[in-house]
């Protein structure tokens, strides 16, 4: 089921059509969050960000956009979609309402939301192997534009098809100073000894919510010392451990990049601190 400005509808149905500016212009906005038993976890933060992003982009956000409205969207569509599953992938999509070329007719928006079923109800580390490479075709810009959620995503798109192309898990990104900002689809941090270092937004990372959640769990531990500076593609080859962030996943652990290998004992240990806090968001 799908829901379209607060009406429930068929997965099949058509509701959208060719002037649908997120299609034409990439004028759009989304975030994918994990539910489980009704809960969405984190679901203030999403909320927050997207309330941010809509301002930056000049969308206009509706008097009755709070973050109860859309919860109860979102969960109206999980009471219409589920079958017993406890865990679902929800994501919420805004976009500008149709009309105009470049300069939009109005900013006024409408939004929908999608549920698919995840087979677990929380963060599970993959212990599977998972080699990633650098995507080294296109660069990504070091701007506020590149750390929000829009459906420009046409760099990830192309990377994703190199990555199957290769037989690669996922492949980084670099921005155009060349320093690594992000995975395909999540954040990154690595690891060596206790020291965790992740690329800082300035360089153009996605301001990920989970990104932000480990930077907050990270600075309440005695034992890890927290960085976020520009990361160099030959850090990577000296961590002890590189990991992906997501709101899906929660932390991956990297296993190879090139000829180095990698351990998981600190993305599991965090994995756990993670799930904690998902507990109680």
């Amino acid at each position: 089921m799908v829901n379209h400005d607060g009406n429930i509808l068929q997965e099949d149905s058509t509701f959208l059509n060719h002037q649908n500016r997120g299609l034409r212009y990439g004028d759009a906005l989304f975030e994918t969050l994990r539910a489980v038993n009704g809960k969405l976890i984190f679901w203030e933060d999403h909320y927050l960000r997207l309330m941010a992003s809509m301002r930056i982009l000049r969308m206009e956000i509706p008097m009755d956009f709070t973050m109860e409205f859309l919860e109860d969207q979102i969960q109206q569509t999980l009471d219409a979609s589920t079958s017993g599953q406890t865990a679902s992938r929800v994501r919420l999509s805004v976009f500008r309402k149709k009309g105009g070329l470049y300069l939009p007719k109005t900013n006024d928006v409408s939004f929908v939301i999608e549920t698919t079923p995840l087979k677990h109800s929380f963060f599970v580390l993959n212990e599977g192997s998972y080699e990633v490479e650098l995507f080294k075709d296109f660069y990504v810009a070091s701007d506020m534009l590149s750390n929000l959620k829009t459906n420009n995503r046409i760099i990830n798109i192309v990377g994703s098809i190199f990555a199957k192309e290769n037989e690669y898990q996922n492949c980084l990104l670099l921005n155009k100073a060349k320093s690594v900002i992000e995975a395909l689809n999540g954040n990154i941090f690595l690891v060596k000894g206790m020291h965790v270092k992740t690329p800082p937004l300035q360089d153009g990372c996605i301001d990920g919510v989970i990104r932000r959640k480990l930077i907050e769990l990270l600075g309440k531990l005695d034992d890890y010392e927290l960085e976020e500076a520009s990361v160099s593609p030959f850090e990577l080859q000296k961590a002890d451990e590189i990991f992906i962030t997501n709101s899906i996943v929660g932390i991956q652990p990297i296993t190879k990049y090139r000829k180095k290998t990698f351990n998981k004992a600190v993305a599991r240990d965090l994995l756990g601190k993670l799930n904690a806090a998902a507990r109680f968001s």
